[in-house]
């Protein structure tokens, strides 16, 4: 039989079956269900002109044929599985991207599932870092940051501009509808932005807040957990607290304002197709 005229898929169930020795075993591997199985192996039966197994479907019993057809297929799938195995590993390709630490945990990290799945040969490598980035001094291949820049020595593509507001547990807004009665709530600051609360009040005409008391975090990321556990209302940018948001676990009655910043990845010059694939890919998340 020539090879444009071979019937893979039924050679692929049979030596799966072969191979674990029962029908449901093979259709779990193949992703398929035990009667697609069933009708590969009887179709290839028919194509060969011989019977190759015996026994009920439950107790199957290779025949003389199919002992003698199995270790050629075995062999032929097995080299295939290496040769793809070996193009992958030639072709993966690994991108060390510095990312802020908040945005990295609280946005990035969960959607990087689909990113992998869609691109299986590019591999991100993670670091979480806040600072400055400088190509020449630094390893990355790319960098996320949030800023009003310039930023030299970088190719830059805008995601989206930083928006800020106050969010809290949905309990605790509870009947909150004016700047008097928000502000009367204790409230959530963090070392990393000082004048946020000045910064959005400004931005809305409300009144200067005032100091008000209240906490402060060393990490962004500790003020919004505060907030997710009740402890007051922060101001936060609203793609740190997307998902929780849209999980109920936070809510934001008086929106976001637009803080002047951006966030950016920030491209090695020249970095190459992989960098340009998950710059694209993050544009569009």
């Amino acid at each position: 039989m020539k090879r444009g005229a071979l019937p893979l898929n039924a050679l692929r169930a049979f030596e799966a079956v072969m191979r674990h020795g029962q029908m449901g075993l093979a259709a779990a591997e193949l992703g398929v269900t035990h009667s697609a199985v069933s009708r590969q192996v009887r179709g290839l039966e028919e194509v060969l002109g011989v019977r190759l197994f015996d026994g009920p479907r439950n107790r199957l019993v290779p025949s003389e044929a199919a002992r003698a057809l199995h270790p050629s297929l075995q062999e032929g799938f097995d080299l295939i599985e290496a040769g793809v195995a070996r193009t992958l590993r030639q072709e993966r390709q690994a991108l060390d991207v510095s990312c802020t630490s908040t945005l990295a945990m609280r946005w990035l990290i969960p959607r990087l599932v689909g990113f992998q799945a869609a691109h299986p040969a590019i591999e991100i490598r993670l670091t979480a870092a806040d600072g400055p980035v400088d190509f020449a001094r630094q390893p990355f291949d790319l960098a996320i940051r949030v800023g009003r820049g310039p930023w030299p020595g970088a190719e830059v593509t805008e995601l989206f501009p930083d928006c800020s507001g106050p969010v809290a547990r949905p309990e605790l807004l509870a009947g909150v509808e004016t700047p008097e009665s928000l502000l009367a709530l204790p409230r959530l600051h963090t070392k990393t932005r000082p004048t946020a609360w000045e910064e959005w009040c400004r931005a809305k005409g409300w009144p200067d807040p005032g100091t008000g008391g209240g906490r402060e975090f060393e990490h962004f990321y500790f003020m919004l957990e505060g907030a997710v556990a009740g402890l007051g209302v922060a101001i936060a940018p609203e793609v740190l607290v997307r998902d929780d948001l849209a999980a109920g676990r936070l809510a934001a009655p008086f929106g976001f304002a637009g803080t002047g910043r951006r966030y950016v990845v920030l491209r090695r010059p020249g970095s190459g197709r992989a960098a340009a694939i998950f710059t694209a890919w993050l544009a569009e998340s």
